[in-house]
């Protein structure tokens, strides 16, 4: 008993030594599953490569997250961990180590955290689904305004969506009605997002004033957030950027189908377990790989799967049933980058359109037919979906708040069509270029005043959503609620900030008309 009592003593003074250091250095936090040595760097502390989930490997892949195993001692959070696997072609960079057991998070927070509750944004990556890392993105200047900034991994490719039978009858075990299947990487987002539910007040964040945001396949998952039952209560506010509000996700029926067939395309055979048995035995880049051989692409994305998933994103919020939050969402002047032919190729967009196409290309690119596709399908996937989504949302009523970032530097503006997909990233997170660099054959010069003015109005409307659900004025116009009547959009570009009230709406009436008939 003496031995015991003195065990619990000891115990209890090395925990209260634990607290008494990290209440007198800011480096050093302790959470639920232990304590954290972080790294400072002037007014800002980071803590990386902390897990928030068991590796999913092994038996465990193509499981919903598990409970990431507590550890003993302080661990060091001082380097970045490995980004999740990455679709062979996908968006990995030079240098970045890959693995399957990736599902770990970064934190920054002000070096004055200590017994704050500042309001906390947890960012999701874009790429396709593909691609993509929570390391890519420094939160450093959102922790510098008295933000707690926090990015996630999440699986990718077929480690992170993918259906087959036999995982859909794993899930059901259990579960009345069925289980979640198939979306593993939204599982990844929810488990991150209680996560931060749990421990974030360590780090001087306020786990009841939380905003998701994220871009292209994060800002997706955003949407597919905002529907899911299973998210709910996690966030309280959400931003979408360049979210392709109207693109369905895969029917369960057809990503098992997909499942099924890349099964056998790889030698998996027997009943339903056996075949998943066996692909839980494939190597990690095997499933990565693009698939031959299949009747139909297998781009991995979210599927469908009536739990996590319930239905579209158009139609849960055409339902009102999306979580009843504060919503910004947006998307940039040539979101039509992500694929080179539509200007290369302006016939493929506009021949379908028949005799309207010359009326099209007059509206929408001024007679230039190249500019017309362009432009045609950048409201198409993204621009009305956006206001489409918001007259949803004020419908439900919430309050929408609708942007379009149009900015570029002064040297491409007689060369470049338009912002490109991803191009508002670096004014949101304020790390513009501050060298010469190339991307997609374009020639970025390094970020000079203007460029740097812009993106502090664009981050100070960022902070100030994400501290009281409202973007306010931030240093510049105030930024208005949208409501049908007023179509209102606040527009990021060459003359600043500008608000328009009926935002693009003859264009967008159009583009509305043509989804309507879908």
């Amino acid at each position: 008993m003496r031995g015991t009592l003195a065990a619990l003593v000891a115990g209890f003074g090395l925990l209260a030594s634990t607290a008494a250091l990290a209440a007198a250095s800011p480096d050093l936090v302790t959470i639920k599953d232990g304590a954290l040595k972080g790294a400072i760097d002037g007014q800002v502390v980071s803590f990386k490569n902390v897990p928030f989930a068991a590796a999913p490997t092994g038996p465990l892949r193509w499981k919903p997250p598990q409970k990431e195993a507590a550890w003993t001692g302080v661990r060091d959070a001082t380097a970045f961990g490995p980004t999740c696997l990455q679709v062979s072609g996908g968006f990995g960079r030079p240098g970045s180590v890959q693995s399957e057991d990736c599902l770990q998070l970064n934190v920054y927070a002000p070096v004055d955290h200590a017994h704050k509750k500042l309001p906390v944004m947890v960012w999701i990556y874009g790429g396709g689904f593909i691609g993509g890392a929570a390391n890519y993105y420094n939160g450093a200047h959102f922790a510098e305004d008295g933000v707690v900034l926090v990015t996630v991994n999440y699986r990718l490719g077929r480690l992170g969506w993918f259906a087959h039978p036999g995982l859909t009858k794993e899930a059901a075990q259990g579960h009345k009605g069925g289980g979640p299947t198939g979306d593993y990487g939204l599982m990844d987002q929810i488990a991150a997002l209680k996560w931060v539910k749990a421990n974030i007040g360590a780090f001087g964040g306020d786990a009841h004033n939380v905003t998701i945001f994220g871009e292209s396949a994060g800002a997706m998952s955003v949407n597919y957030l905002l529907i899911s039952p299973e998210a709910r209560g996690l966030y309280r506010k959400a931003i979408s950027e360049s979210g392709f509000g109207r693109t369905a996700g895969r029917t369960l029926d057809s990503a098992e189908k997909l499942g099924s067939a890349f099964a056998a395309a790889n030698g998996a055979t027997g009943d339903d377990a056996a075949q998943v048995a066996a692909l839980r035995a494939l190597p990690a880049d095997v499933l990565m790989k693009p698939a031959a051989g299949l009747d139909a692409p297998d781009a991995p994305g979210p599927i469908i799967d009536g739990v996590l998933v319930p239905t579209t994103v158009a139609k849960a919020f055409a339902d009102g049933k999306q979580a009843h939050v504060p919503f910004m969402l947006g998307g940039n002047s040539y979101e039509a980058s992500l694929f080179s032919r539509v200007r290369a190729h302006p016939e493929s967009t506009l021949d379908p359109l028949g005799d309207k196409k010359d009326d099209m290309v007059k509206l929408f690119g001024n007679g230039s037919p190249a500019d017309a596709a362009s432009l045609i399908w950048t409201e198409s996937a993204i621009i009305e979906p956006d206001r489409y989504l918001a007259r949803q949302e004020v419908k439900a009523g919430n309050k929408a708040y609708v942007y379009y970032f149009s900015y570029m530097p002064a040297s491409l503006r007689k060369i470049a069509p338009g912002t490109p997909h991803g191009g508002e990233i670096g004014y949101v997170f304020e790390t513009l270029p501050t060298a010469p660099m190339k991307r997609g054959g374009i020639e970025i010069p390094a970020a000079n005043g203007e460029d740097h003015a812009l993106a502090a109005h664009i981050h100070a409307y960022w902070v100030a959503f994400a501290k009281t659900g409202k973007p306010d004025s931030a240093g510049g116009p105030e930024w208005p609620a949208y409501t049908p009547a007023n179509d209102a959009a606040i527009e990021f570009g060459a003359d600043g900030v500008v608000v328009h009230d009926q935002f693009r709406k003859e264009q967008l009436d159009v583009i509305e008309t043509i989804a309507n008939r879908k």
